[in-house]
């Protein structure tokens, strides 16, 4: 019971900081006309975000390793709740920019000890299942946190959903507290040992294929809003839904991904970054009309966070002498993905080639990592492999 309790807290932070990181895409037309930049320029606001995660998360990570997990992770959450404040009082486009930078300094630590610390609450043969769990916080946050932030700040304004992730980041905190189980902090860490381990091959190309299908998502993602306003000419109210729907589909995506990587991670990676690409190959060419929009934008949810759980084991696997700073490090690697692809998208938008041009460079985003896994993969590569050396927590009964 206490495993899932645990479990259960880091759904929590995940659903806190997912509201955080992915609120502001279906806010950036309030924004962008609030604060009069162009969408491309708010659309920045989600780089600088992923890019301060990219720093900030094997900084957190080695300047943390001899913090208790526990504390850790709440003193994570209060750096999100004060990022989160800060946004809320914003009244510039720069002070709102460097409030999304503070508040991405918890993101990529957060997720990586807390991914660490989930596969340690359960059998090694159900590792992935685990992240997954603590994952679904996050898909969650896409069901229920982006639509009613998007509404919020259609009606509200968009910093009145800043006050309300704010609320969010104290809710975090208290399930931190009282349902996670004490862990101590891992002993006998080497911090240069530790970023030895990232410079092995093995490492950086699950590293890099992170960074890949991260982006095939966010290209198009990122500009979810204007993609259906305009190019669908969508309501309000489809949009909204149309967001639930997603997350919808990325819950289920989740779930998924962490089922079929308990058997074997790179198969789950190949067929799902192929079905990717179709999707969004397929939602290129159906972007005018409602009906295919819609199925469409959930299987796109589906395949997109299939990807997560394979991928996160799959580094923690291939760097299993240091597998918090190889975990948090991968986060960084989404999020350096999330950067790339609203850069890519919002430069597709730039150069007048049209919003089905966008949703081609996602799949084509996606085909790149296909190819360099089906290259690169020469067998089936599950979670049970050892994971010698980890600082993995011993399960709690």
């Amino acid at each position: 019971m206490k495993n899932q309790l645990g479990l259960l807290a880091l759904a929590v932070g995940a659903f806190g900081i997912g509201v955080t990181e992915f609120a502001p895409m279906g806010l950036l037309p309030v924004i962008a006309h609030d604060l009069q930049v162009s969408i491309p320029a708010a659309g920045l606001l989600i780089s600088a975000y992923a890019l301060g995660v990219v720093i900030g998360a094997p900084l957190m990570t080695l300047t943390t390793g001899r913090v208790p997990r526990r504390m850790l992770l709440i003193g994570l959450a209060g750096i999100f709740t004060a990022g989160n404040l800060l946004a809320a009082v914003s009244d510039s486009y720069a002070m709102l920019l460097v409030a999304r930078v503070l508040t991405s300094f918890n993101h990529g630590a957060f997720f990586g000890v807390g991914s660490v610390v989930a596969a340690g609450l359960v059998a090694p043969e159900r590792r992935a299942s685990a992240v997954a769990s603590m994952f679904m916080g996050l898909t969650t946050a896409n069901v229920v946190g982006v639509p009613l932030a998007t509404w919020a700040g259609d009606h509200l304004g968009w910093r009145a959903s800043f006050w309300g992730i704010a609320a969010l980041g104290v809710v975090t905190i208290a399930a931190l507290r009282i349902t996670l189980p004490p862990l101590p902090a891992p002993s006998g860490g080497n911090a240069l040992a530790e970023l030895r381990v990232l410079t092995r091959k093995q490492v950086l190309g699950a590293l890099a294929l992170t960074v890949v299908g991260s982006s095939a998502m966010f290209t198009v993602f990122t500009y979810i809003t204007p993609i259906l306003r305009d190019a669908t000419h969508a309501s309000l109210g489809f949009i909204t839904a149309m967001l639930v729907l997603y997350g919808l589909g990325l819950t289920a995506g989740n779930w998924l991904g962490g089922r079929f990587a308990d058997r074997s991670v790179d198969r789950t990676l190949l067929i799902t970054l192929a079905g990717l690409s179709a999707i969004l190959v397929a939602f290129a060419l159906s972007m005018p009309h409602a009906g295919p929009t819609a199925v469409l934008i959930f299987l796109w949810g589906v395949a997109s966070f299939a990807l997560v759980p394979p991928l996160q084991v799959r580094v923690m696997s291939a760097a299993a002498d240091a597998p918090n700073l190889a975990s948090a490090v991968n986060i960084g690697a989404f999020n350096l993905g999330n950067a790339f692809g609203a850069a890519l998208g919002g430069a597709v938008i730039a150069a007048g080639l049209g919003y089905p041009a966008v949703a081609l460079a996602g799949a084509a985003t996606s085909l790149i990592g296909l190819i360099a896994l089906w290259a690169t993969s020469r067998r089936p590569a599950t979670p049970q492999e050892s994971w010698s050396g980890g600082q993995r927590p011993a399960p709690t009964k």
